[in-house]
């Protein structure tokens, strides 16, 4: 399954590659075998003193700290990101990627299956919410395959999948403001089973979603990244 994973990444010499919690190096050291350099993002320091005892400092590069405060912009741009991603923190770390998005060439996710799930799902699925509109307006998420509790030690309760995310060289729905882009699709996912109408009540009226050709009476689950942009823009220029 590890090599299964490092092909898929297809990591090449000269790249710029960032692993997420290397842990004890399960993906590092097959991923310094097709490597020079290697930059790993790492938290415990127990982990961190295991790392620099088994690797070289010149091939493998240590920034110890927490993801979230990393300042990806000191590793320069074409970033190819890589991480078995802690499920109780994957959503917070995919918004503070997807806010680097212009400094990464892709990113290549173990995640709890239902999480690749929520990311990748199309509108009007049961999976369909605020995750997977504000990541599918930055990035091309693709699903690769997935992984069995029997591939880990100690095995967990959930299987994982692997998911491969490009962002868009151009945003294929670009909004003017995206503050109040992330504040609609909140308001519209705040409670599923409210109406658009219901749901953003504070910030348009029903009459206005009319206008913008969206049925009032939908809930927030059946719209797309474009209509969630169409909305969003509305506002931004009333504002003004």
């Amino acid at each position: 399954m590890v090599e299964r994973i490092v092909s898929a990444i297809h990591p090449l010499s000269g790249e710029t590659l960032v692993e997420i919690g290397p842990g004890l190096g399960a993906l590092t050291a097959p991923l310094l075998e097709r490597v020079d350099q290697l930059h790993v993002i790492e938290i415990d320091r127990d982990i961190v003193a295991t790392l620099r005892q088994r690797f070289a400092p010149d091939r493998l590069i240590i920034h110890q700290g927490d993801v979230l405060e990393f300042d990806l912009a000191t590793l320069g741009s074409g970033l190819r990101v890589i991480g078995n991603l802690p499920y109780n923190i994957s959503t917070p770390i995919l918004f503070h990627l997807t806010a680097l998005a212009h400094m990464i060439k892709d990113a290549h996710f173990m995640l709890q299956r239902e999480v690749v799930e929520r990311m990748a799902a199309p509108p009007g699925s049961a999976a369909y919410g605020r995750l997977s509109v504000m990541l599918q307006y930055r990035w091309d998420i693709e699903p690769l395959f997935d992984v069995s509790p029997s591939a880990f030690t100690p095995q967990p309760k959930v299987w994982s999948s692997v998911v491969r995310m490009a962002p868009y060289p151009a945003l294929p729905h670009p909004c003017r403001d995206e503050a109040v882009f992330a504040e609609v699709v909140a308001l519209a996912f705040g409670q599923r089973r409210k109406t658009l109408r219901n749901a953003l009540r504070t910030r348009i009226s029903e009459a206005e979603i009319v206008d913008l050709g969206i049925d009032p009476g939908a809930r927030g689950e059946t719209l797309g990244v474009a209509e969630f942009v169409g909305i969003a823009d509305y506002l931004s220029a009333a504002r003004r």
